[in-house]
Parts: structure tokens; C-alpha cells; sequence
């Protein structure tokens, strides 16, 4: 099968796991993508539940990895696997379907991890909010962990609103922000940006996890959310 007809096959337990594409760490000579974690513990949560997943990136093909990512304290026995060692994920990932070849009808609940790079084009790519829309409509879970939130900034939901107005949410806060120090690198903090499209935000401390649903939406904090906020997905996943 094509990666097209794989998008497109239905097939109860699937999660579509969404990818930035961008690699450009804002007007900065850094670069930035995927938190790799924040890919591999829920991919390997969401496998050991009996799902399979569809890896998918605006550009399609490798995403670009955040270096920050692969530093010793963040680089996980996961992420290494999930990297270096499983042929599988290796090949999902080199190979990710472009997510204009995608239709939420297809799948059972999307999910976004983070990294700094879905800032500048996830956050506004037409494509995966038609997908966060049509998941809302059908009451489909709908995921995110750290900058993966950032999705919802421009979200509509099934009443019209924005997605997050009026409930629960959380993600990278701006003292973490801080402590990254990329306050004035990013396009927008994403915890004002929840605040002000009417997301009733909440968090722990720095760099502990911290988690909330509210219906079919759930968000996780920071990395170390990541398997919390893969374990709450699949409580909704029917």
C-alpha cells in the first residue's frame, strides 16, 4: 500500500500522531522540531494498548528532530529506541504520510506531541485544524503534550468557538519558556495563548507533569507529562 491508502485505511484503533515539519528555531540560526520523547513514550503507550499509528507531517517524509531533545538527560531509553533501534518506528518516521493525505474519518483519535518547531506552522496549518475540527465534531479524543497545544491557538470546535474556550487545558508555561530562555524567540507563549482564546489554564510546577482533561480534549504540561498524557488518551480512545 502506498502511504496514501495506509492514511486512508479504516480500521478501529488507529491514532493519527501529528509532526511539525519546521526545522527554523524562529529568526534564529538554531533549530528546532520534535521533542523526541514526547514521540516515542506515547507511540509505544499507545502500541502496548493494542493501537497502531499513523505518523503524519505537513511536509511528509523525516521530520526534524530538536537537538535540545537528544541531550543525555532528555534522551530516554524510548526515544533511543524509538530513533536508533526499532526498524519500525525508524521507518514510520523517515517515511511520514503528508497530512494532506489524511481524513480524521480514518482514525480514532489524533494526538500531537511537541518540540518548539509546531509553533510556526502546526499552529497555523489549515489541514490539521479541518482534522482537529472534524475529531471534535465526532467526539474523537484529541491529544497534546508541551508545545503541542499550540495546535488549539486557532482551533475551532463543534460549536463554532474557539476549541479550548471554557475548558480545561495546560501546556508549556511561560516560566518554562523562561527557563528555555526563547521568551522573545517564540511567535507567542503558548500559555497566554490558551488563556486568551478562553482555556481555563492550569499547571504544576516547572518541569513536573501535570495533565487535564476535559471531555475529549487532553493536554500534558512539559516532557515529563508525556506518559501521564498518553495514559489519559487512551482512557477515551472507544
Amino acid at each position: 500500500l502506498t502511504p496514501k491508502h495506509f492514511c486512508q485505511t479504516n480500521k478501529m484503533g488507529k491514532i493519527l500522531i501529528v509532526i511539525t515539519s519546521n526545522d527554523a528555531l524562529g529568526s534564529t540560526d538554531k533549530k528546532t522540531g520534535v521533542w523526541i520523547e514526547e514521540l516515542a513514550s506515547p507511540y509505544y503507550a499507545f502500541k502496548a494498548a493494542g493501537h497502531t499509528m499513523t505518523l503524519a507531517s505537513p511536509k511528509g517524509g523525516a521530520p526534524p528532530i530538536d537537538a535540545g531533545s537528544l541531550a543525555e538527560a532528555f534522551y530516554t531509553a524510548e526515544a533511543k529506541k524509538f530513533k536508533e533501534e526499532d526498524a519500525e518506528t525508524m521507518k514510520a518516521f523517515a517515511e511520514t504520510v503528508k497530512l494532506s493525505e489524511c481524513d480524521m474519518a480514518n482514525f480514532d483519535a489524533i494526538f500531537y506531541p511537541g518540540g518548539h518547531g509546531p509553533l510556526w506552522d502546526l499552529a497555523t496549518d489549515a489541514k490539521s485544524l479541518s482534522l482537529i475540527l472534524d475529531a471534535d465534531k465526532a467526539g474523537k479524543p484529541i491529544g497534546a503534550v508541551c508545545h503541542g497545544p499550540c495546535v488549539f491557538k486557532n482551533a475551532k470546535g463543534k460549536s463554532g468557538d474557539s476549541l479550548v474556550k471554557g475548558k480545561k487545558v495546560t501546556g508549556f508555561t511561560n516560566v518554562e519558556e523562561g527557563h528555555v530562555s526563547l521568551t522573545e524567540v517564540v511567535p507567542f507563549l503558548l500559555e497566554d495563548a490558551l488563556k486568551a482564546e478562553g482555556g481555563v489554564f492550569s499547571n504544576a510546577d516547572p518541569w513536573h507533569s501535570h495533565v487535564v482533561t476535559d471531555g475529549n480534549l487532553v493536554t500534558g504540561q512539559n516532557p515529563q507529562s508525556s506518559p501521564a498524557t498518553a495514559a489519559a488518551l487512551l482512557t477515551l480512545i472507544k
